[in-house]
């Protein structure tokens, strides 16, 4: 199966295996999608930074790969994953955490402050 990059790129949808929820959306290019299938441990691709970036490098709130799912067009992924901590690095459990209306329907399960305190320093 060949996946089909657009600018270098695929989106990646992750999940949690055991509840299914949707805790987030993010990207990979080829070198991330390798890391984590050699691995067993997600990596994407910053768009903003420009680089590599495994999930939960800086909180220790990674990733584990369950299974990797190509769609039928081959141009997006979904990643089954065990989440250890919280995926949202707002604190949230889940990126998506609110309407898009605003309200809040799910509250944090950590403090940022206090997770990314000093970090890359």
């Amino acid at each position: 199966m060949e996946i089909r990059f657009k600018d270098g790129l695929v989106p990646v949808i992750v999940q949690e295996r055991r509840t299914r929820d949707v805790l987030m959306l993010a990207y990979a290019n080829a070198e991330a999608l390798e890391l984590t299938r050699t691995t067993g441990y997600a990596h994407y691709y910053s768009r903003s930074r420009q680089k590599l970036w495994k999930k939960g490098e800086e909180s220790g709130h990674v990733q584990r790969i369950s299974r990797i799912l190509v769609d039928c067009d081959e141009d997006a992924i979904l990643y089954e994953v065990e989440q250890i901590g919280a995926a949202c690095h707002t604190g949230h459990a889940s990126c998506f955490y609110r309407t898009a209306e605003g309200e809040e329907i799910a509250g944090k399960v950590f403090d940022p402050e206090k997770v990314y305190a000093n970090k890359g320093e």
